[in-house]
């Protein structure tokens, strides 16, 4: 599985402070078994639509976005991801809001859907909310994408 770990984050990307999210999740997603480029860092806005929709052309199985998701002026990782999606995947986005070990997990706005045959993810901007996204992410990968590349459900005998 190929998989692209993206960091949003405008003080990051302009050097302000160093970004501690993206080599977490870039981490986590090798341990799920993906190949991972990454992460790259950019500022919130139109620079996520850009990376979406590049990461989209480049054929990546799966995206996963680290921060943009809260309730701020700049956070719009979300409105950016719904530009790009196809059709929106909402068990993901709703599980990884039940796992938050934080009371704040419930303020993520955070998608995930497909945009062609790529999964993306939004998750928040901090390592605990990436640790936590990824345990919920990362059972379900190898499933979702062989099921993206046309895979059925595994068959179990009856009665088991």
């Amino acid at each position: 599985m190929r998989a692209l770990a993206v960091t949003v984050s405008t003080r990051a990307a302009s050097g302000v402070y160093e970004d501690r999210s993206g080599p977490v999740l870039a981490e986590l997603l090798r341990e799920w078994g993906c190949q991972v480029d990454g992460p790259r860092v950019v500022p919130d806005g139109e620079a996520v639509l850009d990376v979406l929709r590049e990461a989209v052309a480049e054929g990546y199985d799966i995206v996963v976005t680290s921060g943009g998701t809260g309730l701020t002026p700049t956070d719009r990782t979300p409105e950016m991801t719904r530009q790009v999606i196809d059709r929106e995947v909402p068990g993901i986005a709703e599980a990884i809001r039940g796992v938050g070990t934080v009371k704040t997990a419930i303020l993520s706005r955070g998608l995930a859907g497909l945009a062609g045959d790529t999964l993306i993810v939004n998750l928040p901007g901090s390592t605990g909310g990436v640790r936590d996204g990824i345990s919920i992410l990362g059972p379900v990968l190898e499933h979702a994408v062989s099921q993206i590349r046309g895979g059925d459900h595994p068959r179990v005998p009856d009665g088991v």
